[in-house]
């Protein structure tokens, strides 16, 4: 499994670029993959194939009316291992012993 997180965005729109987002996390949604939106990107688990086609999707999203897109791809790989979304997470407020801001 995987653990991504994407960062998709026009740099042709403006300051307000929430519309934009938007429209990139309904395609996360329609996925059906597990996902976790925050302030400055959203994790995704799934398939390596299962996230490219996700990212495409974005991508092809965006470009119906925005003429420049920039994208970061974040990518770590575990054989074997899913439900690593919460699980990361879990993991460093057991070291902590308190649970973090989410």
């Amino acid at each position: 499994m995987v653990v991504a997180e994407i960062s998709i965005y026009p740099l042709d729109k403006g300051e307000s670029l929430s519309n934009y987002v938007a429209r990139c996390v309904k395609v996360i949604e329609n996925s059906g993959l597990d996902y976790l939106c925050h302030a400055m990107g959203t994790v995704i688990e799934g398939e390596l194939d299962q996230i490219f086609e996700v990212v495409r999707a974005c991508f092809a999203a965006l470009q119906e009316d925005c003429n420049r897109i920039e994208c970061y791809l974040k990518l770590d790989y575990r054989k074997g291992a899913s439900g690593r979304i919460e699980g990361k997470v879990q993991s460093i407020e057991a070291k902590l012993g308190h649970p973090v801001r989410r």
